[in-house]
């Protein structure tokens, strides 16, 4: 099956001179028009193989990237959550339309009504816990590690209190 992928000889000398001027395979596959799975292919056959450090380099680029890009997303939702919960106590307008004829009115209020301070919480919280599973909050002070040693700690002793009441 690997055959079905190498590229004819012609191709051959073109492919090691292009890897020996230090091109990767993308570069290759672009210079010769040919798909990178068959340069990939045929540099195996030819014994030639590529330098992935940069490439190594280059995901690891990105993926830093996109921890900053998420660790800001995350700093803007909880700013947003902040405005949002402040607004719970501001002075608010509540407005509506009604009557026969569909009039509007509006009413300044000194905090918005409990129905507006619900949707404004629940906004909020939302926002908060997208900040988190963006950007989850370090570990905490150690707690699960200390609970875990008093449970050993617990069964240690309670197996001394079975040794010594077996006789």
């Amino acid at each position: 099956m690997t055959g079905l992928w190498i590229l004819p000889e012609e191709f051959h000398d073109q492919i090691r001179e292009l890897h020996a001027l230090g091109y990767g395979r993308n570069r290759i596959a672009r210079e010769i028009d040919k798909p990178p799975v068959s340069v990939s292919r045929t540099a195996e056959h030819l014994n030639l193989t590529f330098d992935r450090t940069q490439i190594q380099a280059a995901t690891e680029a990105r993926l830093a990237d996109l921890a900053e890009r998420r660790a800001m997303l995350a700093e803007d939702l909880m700013s947003d959550a902040e405005k949002l919960r402040d607004r719970l106590w501001r002075p608010a307008v509540v407005y509506a339309f009604g009557g026969k004829d569909n009039v509007y009115t509006e009413e300044p209020v000194s905090e918005p009504p409990p129905a507006d301070k619900r949707a404004l919480m629940a906004t909020a919280a939302t926002a908060v816990d997208r900040c988190l599973k963006l950007v989850p909050p370090a570990a905490e002070s150690g707690a699960d590690d200390a609970k875990s040693m008093l449970g050993k700690l617990a069964e240690g002793i309670a197996a001394l209190v079975q040794e010594s009441e077996e006789p």
